[in-house]
């Protein structure tokens, strides 16, 4: 294990900051008459929920043997995103570094905290350059690295993720939100051995459970203490936490889905060979492509006029759109418009 003292990278208000903590959630009642937090006797969703949210991060850390003092659970990731630059970087004072092309709300949010946005571009390959990061670390010294892998819009993975996080003096944040699609390892291996590793996963995509908005981070205990420290105290809907929870009681229904949209991506993948305007489909890992057109606007605003909706990422990556996986009938849809266009 790498020796790190987190504290140094903390805000310092952060490190002084005393937690809300739900005297309710910290101790045991056998039959509780619950007359302390206001709420109406009436209702079926009337008391507050869990703000440790200990159920799920005990089912987590059974489906991903890590421990539950390491998991924080988020309202979605952009929540989690937005904690950890809040808990690590000064407004006005810190930067952040992120991929380009890459996940947009990194820089959103270190903007609404008043942390300028460093950028590192990606290669002909959506790779990063080893040079230019090691450069851009020594001249600019960010205080977070946000990396994402699989990489949304890319829907690459980036190799040797353990140089970065290695050779950064900071927090680094590796974004799985699409790893349950890639054949990678993910790089919860590496929390033990690099104190200052967080790695976000989400129900939102494999899951197939973006309407609930639940974000997980893991981390060490430290990190993990400080989230909980910062976040709202019921940051999670019972709904929310309730449908997650009864999810991970079902992993089969999950793997099953997840092996269906699998088998869609190579079903479109070989798909896409036959479509004239197509110039290049570029590798993924994800649920997703990202697709080279040889008229790009004319097939964006043609799937639009069939209603078939598409991420437009021209002109910030030349002539693609970015288009997911669906169900085989909605995946046929979409064959048959691009073959008329």
């Amino acid at each position: 294990m790498t020796t790190i003292n987190i504290n140094r990278f903390v805000r310092k208000n952060i490190l002084e900051l005393q937690p809300y903590i739900s005297f309710r959630d910290q101790n045991e009642f056998t039959n509780p008459v619950l007359m302390d937090a206001n709420e109406s006797p009436f209702g079926e969703f009337n008391r507050y929920p869990d703000s440790t949210h200990q159920k799920i991060r005990n089912q987590i850390s059974q489906l991903k043997n890590i421990s539950s003092t390491q998991i924080s659970v988020g309202n979605g990731s952009d929540e989690l995103i937005d904690l950890i630059i809040k808990i690590f970087c000064e407004p006005k004072k810190d930067s952040i570094l992120m991929m380009n092309p890459s996940f947009a709300m990194y820089g959103f949010y270190a903007s609404i905290n008043e942390n300028s946005v460093l950028t590192l571009q990606l290669d002909e390959n959506f790779e990063i350059q080893k040079e230019d990061f090691l450069k851009t670390i020594r001249e600019n010294q960010p205080k977070i690295f946000f990396l994402c892998s699989p990489n949304n819009p890319t829907g690459n993975s980036i190799s040797d993720i353990e140089f970065y996080i290695e050779n950064f003096n900071g927090i680094v944040v590796v974004d799985e939100a699409y790893i349950e699609f890639s054949d990678e390892r993910s790089a919860i291996e590496f929390i033990e051995k690099y104190p200052n590793l967080i790695v976000l996963q989400t129900f939102s995509k494999a899951w197939g459970m973006a309407g609930a908005r639940v974000g997980i981070a893991y981390s060490s205990e430290q990190i993990t203490q400080l989230i909980y420290t910062v976040k709202a105290p019921y940051n999670v809907n019972s709904l929310s936490l309730n449908l997650v929870s009864e999810s991970l009681e079902s992993v089969n229904k999950f793997q099953d889905n997840l092996e269906q949209i699998i088998a869609e991506r190579s079903w479109l993948k070989e798909e896409f060979k036959t479509i004239n305007s197509i110039e290049k489909v570029f590798p993924t890992e994800a649920n997703f492509f990202l697709i080279k057109f040889k008229n790009v606007e004319t097939v964006y605003q043609k799937l639009l006029e069939s209603e078939i909706l598409t991420s437009k990422r021209f002109p910030q990556i030349p002539n693609c759109i970015r288009i997911n996986v669906g169900k085989r009938e909605e995946n046929i849809q979409l064959i048959n418009a691009l073959k008329n266009i």
